[in-house]
């Protein structure tokens, strides 16, 4: 334990004989716990919340607002004095600790009146109360393992919902260890997400940093549930942030991360792990910042630990492994690039005449893959290395030579430019445009080249960037004369616009189209890449998807890639069309549409799973044949790949993809029966229904509806009239 714990403060009370090993590591997480979760929320913030209810922006200010000040008023210090304060309470709440482990989680309202009758502080008092709240929250921990690389807790997150967030998370892991802390958080069940290493420049990077860790996490998370509307793994992610004095301590923390996490999810196996959760947990892990080499390692780790799924641990791993690369095949653009066609399809622009700014450079894996698929007159590439303008377009077969390369814009042959063009790094200062004016500092240029006046076109695609790059406080730096500065907004990277910005560029007229629905190509791929690993056989899995040479792959694996690639874009085509339909139909902004078509497929995939639908043999197999690729049906059986599945997962293949493909054909107020005509539909239809989604909005008049099949009218009649309302809702 001692070798786990960071240092802090609190040691010496270890050292001095004032807490046993156990309660310094057990106060120690706790401070850290308290700092994010205590709830201070006052009578005139849960007024304010009360009335901004449903006002999805100006709600999302207040819990920025409301956790700011949270920060502020309870820093880690003040919590860390409290402790040394009540040292005998602190005792105390460790052995209800214990108890709460031993005999199963619940808040001791005994230890809550000695809490309010000895501490003098009201402050005091909440920070004590979020120790009975960590209590009384635990799922799992690896507290009391022997050998372990990191403290590991698992919680029921009720407390996040005091704390002002909008939506419930089904589970939060939290990660201590030496070099860092970390949280997971997911939103159901089965779940993927990235892992994202959080480095510090300085110590004023590393406070905002540490303030900002778990809403960031959060949001992450969500937007990732979001995208992940059409595939059976729900949405999570997880921030490992370095501590100030182990910023290059990366490999080593992700590592004791991975090992921490997995003693969680291998509890039922071994008795030294605290589990109140009582079931199988599966979880997969994706490449983010600063993780992505680190993939192979976490994969070949699971295998050596026993974990059963450890070919499907990991996504974003080596071909080697049985890994699809999101970079290879260009799978993220593949479903940025569809929006962008669709947009200029829709208003009838050829692709060669549009111009276009793309942040994200020709080094990285979107950004390079951006420049390889398109074909427009890009103006402006914005990377780590600088600004990279021509007005009339820039050269395009130098910048494929950049991008195959994977090289900076720093690279690109200047003579290259024509009037006009620059490239300013962000190592250069006081510089002379082109136009004459003159740039104090190459990297603030860069930073804020998205708002410059000259970074003006018909297309702007984000392709790197950190979060709210775009906020309320300079999105009208992008409106120029009460219009966009570009017409059509798709983005690639996650989160560059804050929500209140996407608005407020909507109802400038901008047509935009946000991350969530954007850029889900690579969790899509992601998570092909876990059916292949699940469905085969360890024996099947080195034959068919553990490849040595990508660039010559076995017909097995070139024909999953392609049935992969189909199926992100079928998914792009879907939710592009049913945004724009329901965009022209109700005139909402399509960054709301597309949070509202989340909610509506996630709440269907909810009532599906509450249904008899999947244990029905003919509905089961008719959405389970169009679900899964058909190169992995020829190779091995739907029968034996359903058998080989979880359970879980096989459902949540089934509600996932019949709840999505509803909601894409009948939008987001169906009528009343129209759900079972459209699985009645199924049956009949081809199995690609990409051109058969209506492109404009339906009709007033009704249309006749068609007859139910006979097994559709069996499930009917054996299920209940108030399981009847909710399917057909």
């Amino acid at each position: 334990l001692i070798s786990i714990v960071p240092g802090c403060t609190l040691s010496t009370h270890f050292l001095d004989g004032s807490l046993s090993v156990e309660e310094f590591a057990y106060a120690s997480s706790v401070r850290k716990f308290a700092y994010y979760f205590m709830n201070t929320t006052d009578e005139d913030t849960q007024s304010l919340n009360t009335a901004l209810k449903g006002d999805i922006v100006n709600l999302d200010r207040l819990n920025r607002l409301r956790s700011k000040l949270r920060r502020e008023a309870v820093s880690t210090a003040r919590i860390a004095m409290c402790i040394t304060s009540n040292l005998p309470l602190v005792k105390k709440l460790y052995q209800d600790f214990r108890r709460c482990a031993e005999q199963g989680p619940s808040y001791s309202l005994n230890l809550f009146r000695e809490i309010t009758q000895n501490v003098g502080d009201v402050l005091d008092v909440q920070i004590m109360n979020g120790f009975l709240m960590f209590n009384s929250s635990i799922l799992k921990t690896n507290f009391w393992k022997e050998s372990k690389a990191s403290l590991a807790y698992s919680f029921y997150p009720n407390f996040v919902m005091d704390c002002g967030f909008p939506f419930l998370p089904y589970c939060i892991y939290f990660i201590l260890g030496t070099e860092f802390q970390g949280f997971h958080i997911r939103f159901r069940d089965i779940a993927r997400g990235g892992i994202r290493v959080i480095r510090s420049l300085d110590t004023v990077s590393f406070i905002k940093n540490l303030e900002g860790q778990f809403t960031e996490n959060y949001e992450l998370a969500l937007t990732q549930q979001k995208k992940n509307k059409d595939i059976p793994e729900f949405g999570s992610k997880g921030t490992v942030l370095l501590n100030k004095e182990a910023q290059g301590a990366s490999q080593i923390s992700f590592q004791k991360y991975v090992s921490g996490c997995l003693d969680l999810l291998m509890s039922r196996s071994d008795k030294e792990i605290v589990d109140h959760y009582g079931k199988e947990e599966i979880l997969f892990l994706g490449p983010d910042e600063y993780s992505a080499d680190q993939m192979d390692w976490a994969c070949l780790y699971a295998k050596k630990r026993g974990y059963p799924f450890w070919k499907a641990f990991t996504t974003g791993k080596v071909a080697a492994l049985g890994g699809i690369p999101h970079d290879v095949f260009g799978m993220t653009t593949t479903s940025i690039h569809t929006f962008v066609l669709g947009c200029l399809e829709r208003l009838g622009l050829r692709e060669e005449d549009v111009t276009k700014v793309q942040t994200g450079g020709p080094d990285g894996d979107l950004g390079s893959n951006e420049i390889l698929i398109s074909k427009d007159k890009t103006i402006a590439v914005i990377d780590g290395s600088g600004v990279l303008y021509d007005p009339k377009g820039i050269d395009r077969t130098e910048l494929v030579r950049l991008a195959k390369g994977r090289l900076t814009v720093s690279n690109f042959d200047t003579s290259k430019l024509t009037k006009g063009g620059f490239l300013v790094l962000v190592t250069d200062n006081k510089i002379t445009l082109p136009s004459g004016e003159t740039v104090e500092s190459g990297l603030l240029f860069r930073n804020e080249f998205h708002l410059h006046p000259l970074a003006t076109a018909d297309l702007f695609v984000p392709c790197g960037g950190r979060p709210n790059s775009v906020n309320l406080m300079n999105v009208e730096r992008l409106i120029v004369e009460g219009r966009p500065k570009f017409k059509i907004v798709v983005e690639g990277a996650n989160l560059f616009f804050s929500e209140e910005a996407r608005i407020v560029l909507e109802n400038s007229g901008a047509i935009l189209y946000k991350d969530a629905s954007a850029n889900k190509g690579g969790v899509t791929s992601s998570s092909l890449e876990v059916l292949a690993a699940l469905a085969m056989t360890d024996e099947e899995h080195m034959k068919f998807m553990q490849i040595q040479d990508i660039e010559n792959p076995p017909p097995f694996y070139a024909k999953y890639v392609d049935d992969v690639k189909k199926i992100i874009r079928e998914n792009a085509f879907l939710e592009f069309h049913t945004i724009w339909r329901e965009h022209e139909r109700t005139g909402t902004p399509r960054s709301v549409l597309s949070t509202a078509l989340y909610d509506k497929i996630t709440k269907l995939c909810d009532e599906i799973e509450k249904s008899d639908l999947f244990d029905n043999d003919t509905i089961r197999t008719e959405i389970m044949t169009r679900a899964i690729p058909l190169s992995l049906q020829n190779l091995i059986s739907l029968e034996e790949i359903l058998s080989r599945l979880p359970l879980n997962y096989s459902r949540a293949i089934f509600n996932s993809h019949l709840s999505s493909r509803f909601v894409y054909h009948h939008g987001l107020e169906p009528s009343e029966f129209a759900f079972f005509q459209f699985v009645d539909y199924l049956r009949t239809s081809p199995k690609n229904i990409d051109e058969d989604i209506p492109k404009s909005p339906p009709p007033s008049s009704s249309t006749h509806p068609r007859p139910l099949h006979p097994s559709l009218l069996q499930t009917t009649t054996r299920t209940s009239q108030k399981k009847k309302e909710i399917i057909s809702e």
